[in-house]
């Protein structure tokens, strides 16, 4: 009978050394995603009069596509700023999980699940073989007819199916964050509320 006492004992304190390290989660979380919000919004704002376009009459058809594109861009920029600074962390995250699922479901959503094209991997699309045929092919003239290891020595070429697989990742990531913030520590959120947490009970003392 004195093993349970001590196996919840045990337990216990397991979690409690845990919870000493549960800001390192958020924080990794939001190191992961402010690069691709960054560079996202920053190559809209470089070529925001085509962003417009394509979000209207060029491709997608979106509805008010000059003030979509707009919130797009800023909820980008804005975002990776914030998610630097841990400010704002759940606010903020609000509108790029927004902007995820209408990427996801005007731009992705027809080419399945998978990214980058992979038969071997699950949800493949059923064209993935044909796919990986053409690819092979590619791959047999660039050997045949150019410098093939020239080509390939930065990365080995690919086939981009353009699926929701990454911005349904980053759509994951940002459901964290509104639900646990930014984390302790290293988050501006966590010194404003302990700041104001300090200011109220001097007041009230």
């Amino acid at each position: 009978m004195k093993l349970l006492p001590q196996l919840i004992f045990f337990i216990s304190n397991i979690k409690l050394f845990i919870f000493k390290f549960d800001w390192i989660a958020p924080l990794l979380c939001r190191i992961y995603l402010v690069p691709i919000f960054w560079s996202a919004g920053i190559k809209k704002f470089n070529s925001f009069e085509s962003i417009v376009y394509w979000f209207g009459e060029g491709g997608l058809d979106l509805p008010a596509p000059q003030l979509m594109a707009f919130l797009a861009t800023a909820s980008e920029l804005v975002g990776a700023i914030f998610l630097t600074l841990g400010f704002a962390t759940r606010l903020i995250c609000i509108p790029l999980s927004f902007t995820m699922i209408v990427a996801a479901v005007t731009v992705h959503w027809q080419y399945g699940w998978q990214a980058i094209l992979d038969p071997g991997s699950p949800f493949a699309p059923p064209y993935a073989d044909e796919g990986i045929e053409r690819l092979e092919k590619a791959r047999e003239i660039l050997d045949t007819h150019g410098n093939y290891d020239w080509l390939t020595e930065t990365g080995n070429l690919v086939i981009l199916n353009n699926g929701i697989e990454f911005a349904a990742t980053y759509l994951l990531l940002l459901i964290v964050l509104i639900t646990i913030g930014g984390g302790r520590y290293v988050s501006a959120d966590y010194w404003i509320f302990k700041a104001f947490v300090s200011y109220y009970q001097r007041k009230s003392g």
